[in-house]
């Protein structure tokens, strides 16, 4: 249903915190300038855990209105409440958004049963596609392969972002669960590897910064030219490593801020990226050929 380069896309702020509308059109511009096959909004990487819901919502709604059906959006909707993670992607659905991308909830540890009947749960109240998101060295959860498979009969449940970093467990998942829902991953540094394996797309934070390379070296995976997107995703290696030398989004944000796209705002607890990391993140953009 989705594929390519996904951007799971920052929210712009300005320095005292508040949302900056006008900075989240640019973003969008700028990601459909340069070939983004879809966009996440207000996942993870969008600072979800800090907007309150009006503001998770009015960011959704802001990037369908200004995409205006030229490329899909998917609404971050995922929360440690289920009930809460009904109401955001009810609310999500209303707001014209193509898709809901869930993560697994966080902190509270379910079992795979739990995450099982929570992800039904969700699917079953409404319509929308989902896509799981499984992270587990940012949720202390770890939903297993034969969860995914469990979950891939329920009609809505289209995808599966993995971010588990490792390509054996990606290699499991198509064993498992190829044909039956899409797979994308969630680690830029595995993703060129996971989409010739059989994963239909990246995830991607890398691509906020590099959107055009992303997504080229995803259309030569996908078409299995692999000596292509080998050569294209080299010089992302870099990014894929830097862009998480402090917690993302922190030096996404900063990156976008060099490049002129957005304003230096992040909040609390996350706090700007450090300058002792500041050399090593523009090593990588002038690896990348952003600078």
């Amino acid at each position: 249903m989705f594929h390519g380069s996904m951007v799971a896309l920052v929210t712009p702020m300005s320095a005292d915190g508040a949302l900056d509308f006008d900075a989240l059109a640019r973003l969008v511009e700028f990601h459909i300038e340069n070939g983004t096959d879809a966009l996440v909004a207000v996942g993870t990487t969008g600072e979800s855990a800090t907007l309150d819901v009006p503001e998770h919502i009015e960011v959704v709604r802001r990037v369908v209105k200004q995409v205006a059906g030229r490329v899909p959006v998917i609404a971050g909707t995922g929360a440690n409440s289920t009930r809460e993670a009904i109401e955001l992607t009810r609310l999500a659905m209303e707001a014209g958004a193509d898709a809901c991308l869930l993560v697994t909830p966080y902190y509270n540890k379910p079992t795979q049963e739990g995450l099982y009947r929570h992800y039904r749960a969700i699917a079953e109240a409404v319509p929308i596609p989902q896509i799981l998101y499984n992270v587990p060295g940012r949720t202390a959860c770890d939903m297993k392969p034969e969860t995914v498979a469990r979950l891939a009969d329920i009609p809505n449940i289209v995808g599966l972002k993995e971010a588990s970093g490792s390509l054996e467990r990606n290699r499991e998942l198509i064993a498992r669960c190829a044909g039956r829902i899409d797979l994308y991953s969630g680690d830029d540094d595995l993703g060129c590897a996971s989409i010739l394996a059989g994963f239909r797309g990246v995830i991607s934070v890398t691509a906020n910064v590099a959107p055009r390379a992303m997504h080229e070296m995803c259309k030569a995976a996908l078409a299995g030219d692999a000596a292509s997107a080998e050569a294209i995703n080299a010089d992302l290696t870099g990014l894929h490593k830097q862009l998480f030398i402090e917690s993302n989004p922190i030096p996404a944000k900063w990156a976008l801020q060099r490049l002129g796209l957005i304003p230096s705002g992040i909040r609390l607890p996350l706090t700007p990226l450090s300058e002792s990391c500041h050399e090593a993140v523009l090593d990588a953009m002038r690896q990348a050929h952003v600078l």
